[in-house]
């Protein structure tokens, strides 16, 4: 039995959706149990925010994890937030994608530009991010392109550097590009609850 594709499972999961804040929720339930909530921007159409969460040993439900979006939640107590004072200068790795591109910012990188290099490391499926002066190394995958079983591609990766940041883009290959088209598509065909908070479970 051939393994259905990403977009075969996304369609197959159920969903639920509201719109608040400007910006469209949807919740996904996959039929392993798994959980995948996505928020869109209501006027562009774009991804602001990814999380995954799994059942535990338990079988209650775990944390949720960033895929996309910022890392900090809003649920984190009080020790936690201390600490994350504490360490306010170090780098800070987040993804933020655009609708042509997937793009990473690491925040906190005080180095001029020619300090860094990011390569595409196609064997282990990952972008590696080095600095000469070896203050910082970093190893990312690109889930999306593991969903669609897509190669990793050199020529679509480059990056910037401003305002302290360091800025890696990927463009996303025309097979990605489609398939988010596609699922824009249906996404606006499930009718949002619009009782503000109501039933929403991406909360």
């Amino acid at each position: 039995m051939a393994v259905p594709s990403w977009l075969e499972r996304l369609r197959a999961a159920s969903k639920t959706a509201l719109v608040q804040d400007g910006k469209r929720k949807i919740h996904y339930l996959f039929e392993d149990g798994k959980e995948m909530a996505e928020e869109y921007d209501v006027k562009t159409g774009q991804l602001v925010s990814r999380k995954w969460r799994e059942k535990n040993t338990l079988g209650g439900s775990g944390k949720w994890q960033v895929e996309v979006g910022e890392p900090t939640s809003p649920l984190l107590g009080a020790l936690e937030l201390e600490l994350i004072k504490e360490s306010s200068s170090n780098p800070v790795f987040m993804r933020k994608d655009t609708l042509s591109s997937f793009q990473w910012r690491i925040r906190n990188l005080p180095y001029p530009k020619e300090v860094y290099s990011v390569s595409v490391e196609k064997e282990q499926r990952c972008c590696v991010i080095r600095t000469t002066n070896k203050k910082y190394y970093k190893k990312f995958s690109i889930p999306d392109l593991d969903r669609y079983q897509l190669p990793l591609d050199t020529a679509a990766l480059s990056f910037t550097h401003a305002n302290n940041t360091l800025i890696i883009t990927y463009q996303k290959p025309k097979e990605i590009l489609a398939a988010e088209e596609q699922l824009q598509k249906e996404l606006k065909k499930i009718k949002a609850a619009n009782n503000g908070d109501g039933d929403c479970k991406t909360q």
